[in-house]
């Protein structure tokens, strides 16, 4: 089985990019379903999250009060590196359940779709990391039509993150997911 880590910057394109994948044939592991899942009514995660940032982050019916936890995580670094020490070693392991599933399944290539991939220790699950790239102004546009948030908001989101630098220096490999460039041509050695 060879695992491919997905990652970039919020808006770059990783969905797009994995959808591309999946039509390809890879078993997709997305990050943002297992986060969620590991957030859910009477998970551990859950309680760790409240401890730290405010037991209002849990509403009444017992669920995770998403847009009050992003307000406060990526408030400042300090708080978005609690959140991934919090998160990240629950997640490797359902990332490691999934890749035991994708083998079990028949498939030999599976990609990790993750926005903090590089953070993480699902990174040394990864053969190659492709990391996806898009201009910033692009970023704003698409997470602004994608999330339903305020300006402010996923300026806030998009200023937590890392470096582009940083995700370039950690790449196998670019894909820039605006045109004129084409997915499949720089994806043309994974394929």
């Amino acid at each position: 089985m060879t695992v491919y880590g997905l990652t970039g910057k919020t808006g770059a394109g990783k969905s797009t990019v994995a959808a591309f994948l999946k039509e390809k044939g890879f078993y997709i592991i997305d990050g943002d379903v297992i986060a969620r899942h590991i957030t859910d009514k009477g998970k551990p995660a859950l309680k760790a999250l409240s401890d730290y940032f405010g037991e209002d982050i849990i509403r009444a019916d017992g669920t995770l009060d998403r847009r009050l936890l992003a307000s406060r995580a990526f408030a400042s670094p300090v708080n978005t590196d609690m959140l991934n020490c919090i998160t990240h070693p629950i997640i490797t392991e359902e990332f490691e359940q999934e890749i035991k599933k994708a083998e079990a399944e028949g498939y030999d290539k599976a990609v990790i779709d993750a926005a903090a991939l590089l953070e993480s220790e699902c990174k040394k699950l990864c053969s190659q990391i492709i990391v996806v790239f898009a201009p910033e102004e692009m970023r704003l546009k698409r997470i602004l039509s994608r999330d339903g948030i305020t300006e402010g908001e996923a300026k806030r989101r998009m200023s937590a993150q890392k470096s582009d630098e940083y995700y370039f220096s950690q790449a196998d490999i670019i894909v820039k997911s605006y045109l004129p460039h084409n997915i499949e041509k720089q994806l043309q050695t994974i394929l």
